[in-house]
């Protein structure tokens, strides 16, 4: 029987009960998928999952889509081996952002799955992008539900720029490219297609200005948004041991991959879930 205890009051959930190793009834995908759409952010611990379990729950919850710009496994394109080795500087996703939203249709939702933790520290902290809309002044709220946001990889993975420049301080395998640099808009406020709540979907990684402003016109509110939605009282942390699974929905999230366990080798295995295009609220 499943049993879900909540990990903070903004977002999250512990669940114990399930097998993930094993098929899952429909009631039990319901009740999981269910559980992603109330808390957000799911942990799942003690589970021995095989990469072949971890891509049949994947494609339950609606698909796999690829992850571009990372390399995959050898014989899997669709999972990332998300790696840091003792002597590396520099960990995967230490910064605040939502998976994959320089996409035309991003993924739903991210299963991490933990094969290898540090004794301390490499917690994921996330973040209520619900709470983080609903929070904002009437004003602020009606002028970006007016706005669409460019949204690109470019700075992040294009040749040449971040982390290109980084990857020999780090072992999950990046792929930087110039497709990187290509642009999509989405909307400032989404709708999110499930529970129909209206959410922000900024992020200080992948969103680069307003459509129809210039980058220091954008900077100057994308600032002050990003200061907001990182707001302690709209966050959760979810702290891993060997066979957690972590799930969490990107359409009304963010995290961030906190780089504290230095000495330490940290070994997770990601898939995506694939997405649609995001609405306007």
């Amino acid at each position: 029987m499943m049993k879900i205890d909540r990990l903070a009051g903004a977002l999250g959930a512990e669940i114990q009960g399930l097998d993930l190793a094993r098929d899952q009834s429909p009631a039990e995908l319901a009740n999981l998928r269910k559980a992603l759409i109330d808390h957000l952010v799911v942990t799942i611990p003690g589970q021995s999952l095989s990469l072949d379990n971890l891509e049949r729950l994947t494609d339950q919850l609606g698909g796999r889509a690829v992850t571009p710009f990372v390399k995959p496994l050898a014989d899997r394109p669709y999972v990332i081996r998300v790696l840091k080795e003792r002597e590396d500087k520099l960990n995967f996703a230490n910064a605040w952002h939502s998976d994959l939203s320089y996409l035309s249709e991003p993924p739903s939702f991210t299963l991490l799955y933990a094969h290898e933790v540090p004794e301390f520290g490499g917690d994921t902290l996330f973040q209520n992008q619900y709470l983080a809309y609903e929070t904002l002044s009437d004003g602020l709220k009606q002028t970006l539900k007016s706005l669409r946001a460019v949204h690109s990889a470019g700075a992040a993975y294009g040749t040449g720029c971040f982390l290109d420049r980084v990857k020999h301080k780090m072992s999950t395998e990046i792929a930087p490219s110039d497709e990187a640099f290509q642009e999509c808009t989405h909307p400032a406020v989404v709708r999110h297609p499930e529970s129909k709540r209206a959410a922000l979907y900024l992020n200080p990684v992948y969103t680069m200005r307003f459509d129809g402003w210039n980058q220091t016109e954008s900077q100057a509110l994308l600032q002050h948004i990003y200061r907001h939605q990182t707001n302690e009282n709209f966050t959760c942390r979810v702290r891993w041991s060997k066979g957690t699974l972590t799930i969490w929905d990107n359409r009304a999230t963010q995290h961030n991959a906190l780089n504290d366990y230095h000495g330490q080798r940290r070994e997770m295995f990601r898939t995506s879930v694939a997405g649609g295009r995001p609405q306007a609220a």
